[in-house]
């Protein structure tokens, strides 16, 4: 399912707010159905997560960027943050903080 660019915009504004309320550099890439979240730091650009809509706003499936196998996982449950895995952007962001802080 595509994503609707109205969705893309709003995603925009959330990981702007984001960004300024908690002083990182979250990016978002695109690809089909599925919602990359990068973070930039000290060491460059890395990979946190990829979330695969689900048609609504706050309906996302989440998957984790593990750099021990270098892919995404779905399954992986353990791990800093992800208490905060709930469908949402907001909380994608909020686990990632947690799964790969800030240098």
């Amino acid at each position: 399912m595509k994503i609707p660019q109205t969705i893309k915009n709003n995603v925009a504004n959330i990981i702007d707010r984001f960004n300024k309320e908690n002083g990182c550099q979250y990016q978002e890439r695109y690809r089909g159905e599925y919602l990359y979240l990068d973070k930039i730091d000290t060491h460059g650009p890395g990979q946190v997560c990829r979330l695969k809509f689900n048609g609504g706003e706050d309906d996302w499936s989440f998957a984790i960027y593990k750099y021990s196998s270098a892919r995404y996982d779905s399954e992986e449950i353990f791990f800093p943050g992800e208490e905060y895995v709930n469908g949402t952007v907001e909380g994608a962001l909020k686990a990632g903080l947690l799964a790969y802080p800030p240098y």
